[in-house]
């Protein structure tokens, strides 16, 4: 109340222009979509030629929709590599680079490159390396294997790829949560005889709990999200069928069923709803405290 009406305008239109954007790009589609999602339209015609079916979408999507199974088999793939593989592998890198080695900001900088760079981008670099005829991988294998096509290892290729990007990124975050760590800490356990490897097991990793959840919740959303190097290849068919792809698929696709595609963005949107749920909730107890 004691600022001057110029103030009060300030204040008024920093809040309610990225309030609009909020609502307008996030909120509204977000509700849109669900509500879509209990409607059988094609996307030709006005309001009134949209069909309400309830959950009609969401049973086909369950039991009569063969590409759905596959697509959440490798979604949970995609999850279980980026979890297991390349975030302990970024968390690695980052220990390495707090120590203040010889040429740490080159490295840091190497490896944080490729998280500037989109994965459709990172999918035609790595074609450089997949290629069947002209590939690095192949001619220094001395085989012909068709990385990105053949259906039984495009999975796999795709997913080492996106790992290459997903490392620098996690690297980032844990080095940032490094630094934040209380040198005391480190200096009473190696007084105490601790080894390096103890000490961060059981002391620094402990301390680094926000970003753990921060991390998780990252790759979650991440593992869901995947979208733009499949589809390049070869738009999420063959072998590399993902949830994101199966939506735009039948969105913007061929078939154009507004109401099916919304009902799969709408279990996308669940499920990252949960995890989300879980971060937020952790960080509102930890304020508590």
């Amino acid at each position: 109340m004691r600022l001057g009406l110029r103030d009060r305008i300030t204040v008024v239109v920093m809040v309610a222009v990225p309030l609009a954007l909020v609502v307008g790009l996030v909120w509204l589609p977000s509700i849109c979509t669900v509500l879509l999602s209990f409607t059988r339209w094609n996307g030709i015609g006005g309001l009134d030629t949209i069909e309400w079916v309830g959950t009609t979408n969401y049973v086909n999507v369950f039991t009569n929709y063969p590409p759905f199974q596959p697509a959440m088999e490798h979604n949970v793939l995609w999850l279980v590599v980026l979890f297991g593989l390349a975030t302990p592998f970024g968390m690695f890198m980052a220990v390495l680079l707090d120590k203040e080695v010889k040429g740490g900001r080159f490295y840091q900088t190497a490896m944080y490159l490729p998280v500037v760079l989109s994965l459709a981008l990172i999918g035609f670099i790595w074609q450089l390396f997949y290629s069947r005829d002209q590939g690095l991988l192949n001619n220094v294998l001395g085989t012909s294997v068709d990385w990105y096509g053949d259906s039984k290892v495009n999975i796999w290729a795709v997913l080492i790829a996106s790992s290459w990007r997903h490392v620098g990124y996690i690297m980032l975050l844990y080095l940032a949560g490094l630094k934040g760590v209380d040198p005391s800490l480190r200096e009473a356990a190696s007084m105490d005889g601790a080894s390096e490897v103890s000490t961060f097991f059981r002391i620094v990793f402990p301390v680094l709990r926000p970003i753990n959840i921060i991390v998780l919740v990252i790759t979650v959303i991440e593992s869901l999200r995947a979208f733009d190097l499949v589809w390049v290849i070869n738009k999420g068919r063959n072998g590399l069928e993902l949830i994101s792809a199966l939506v735009t698929q039948n969105v913007v696709g061929e078939a154009s069923r507004i109401g099916f595609g919304s009902a799969l963005a709408t279990i996308m949107l669940v499920i990252s709803l949960v995890f989300i749920t879980i971060y937020l909730a952790t960080v509102m107890r930890e304020e508590e405290q």
